[in-house]
């Protein structure tokens, strides 16, 4: 029979990290943890407050309805993916958690690192980005120079962002992305993508509010740069609904409710020819480690939370200079820092 436990973290940030949305300094995480025959797979769910789910939230579902989530005869994890999906309706971040713990376990059981059951190969992982939240351009390149690496995502969103990136270009010759968090009108956007485009800039996610599909559409066929979807692409459904208005979907596990979705959701976009980034909300190393299981399936990722937090969780995959650092370990590749208690 499964055991499942769980423990809650408040991780701090290196800096103040900020987008549009707001400021953090301190990123609340959830970590389930499946028992099976020996063997104990771990997976985890930041709480996100756009999104309205807490650690608390978290925590009285679980707990409501813990011996369910043991009652499960486990043996495959998209299996029990469909179980969770129905027992928590109103939180994909805790089914996320336990799905990802769910694959890590099923892996273990295995005996094979997860990426290796799914016959991926991982040389053809992208690089990682590294994000620079919204801060005095001062503050800014002091990110930078503190963190060289051949891919930076900036957020934007704000008054004064397209001389923000202005500001960075004349330091770095790396990939510059931008994610504006939903912060531009239609007017705007259509105003600052020919100068981002002009200053180098690779993509642009999310530019607009995440239910403007008219705007979007229009900014679909006007626009210069590839345009990504992330607040409005959250469920699978969403996928087919950003066509035509995105060039490529941005896949989170949290927001998706999981490892079993996002799989589903890459097939979907590939199908429709759109591109695939697969995206973090700061999670630890163990999310992170999910994420590097389906990276050689992405075009371009985005799972620097471990780097972008000043404590950690667990040691897993690592990263040298964006490159993807596979572990040598079963299931996500992940050992805990401290005993689980």
């Amino acid at each position: 029979m499964l055991k499942a436990t769980y423990n809650t973290f408040n991780l701090p940030f290196r800096h103040p990290f900020t987008i549009s949305k707001g400021t953090k300094t301190h990123q609340p995480t959830f970590v389930a943890a499946l028992q099976y025959f020996g063997a104990t797979g771990f997976g985890e769910a930041p709480a996100i407050s756009y999104y309205n789910i807490s650690v608390e939230q978290m925590v009285a579902d679980f707990d409501l309805k813990k011996k369910f989530i043991e009652k499960f005869a486990f043996s495959d994890p998209e299996r029990y993916w469909h179980y969770l999906h129905h027992l928590f309706p109103n939180n994909p971040f805790l089914v996320c958690a336990l799905d990802m713990a769910a694959w890590d376990l099923y892996a273990k059981l295995q005996r094979k690192p997860l990426h290796v059951l799914w016959q991926l190969d991982t040389s053809k992982a992208p690089l990682t980005d590294y994000t620079i939240g919204i801060d005095s351009i001062e503050k800014m390149l002091a990110k930078m120079q503190e963190k060289p690496w051949p891919v930076y995502k900036v957020k934007v969103g704000v008054e004064g962002d397209v001389e923000m990136i202005a500001a960075l270009r004349k330091h770095t010759r790396a990939i510059l992305r931008v994610d504006a968090n939903a912060g531009w009108t239609l007017e705007q956007a259509l105003e600052k993508i020919p100068a981002l485009k002009a200053l180098g800039v690779e993509m642009i996610e999310q530019p607009l509010a995440k239910d403007d599909w008219a705007g979007m559409k229009l900014l679909y066929q006007k626009s210069e740069l590839p345009l990504f979807a992330d607040e409005s692409c959250v469920q699978e459904a969403d996928v087919e609904r950003c066509y035509g208005h995105f060039h490529g979907i941005n896949i989170k596990l949290t927001k998706c409710s999981g490892i079993t979705p996002a799989r589903r959701m890459i097939t979907k976009a590939r199908q429709l020819g759109m591109q695939v980034m697969l995206g973090c909300m700061n999670e630890s190393t163990i999310g992170t480690a999910a994420l590097a299981q389906l990276a050689p399936l992405a075009d371009k990722v985005d799972m620097d939370g471990p780097l972008l937090l000043a404590e950690d969780i667990a040691d897993g995959p690592a990263f040298d200079y964006g490159k993807i650092i596979y572990p040598v370990k079963d299931g996500l590749g992940v050992v805990l820092k401290k005993a689980w208690q």
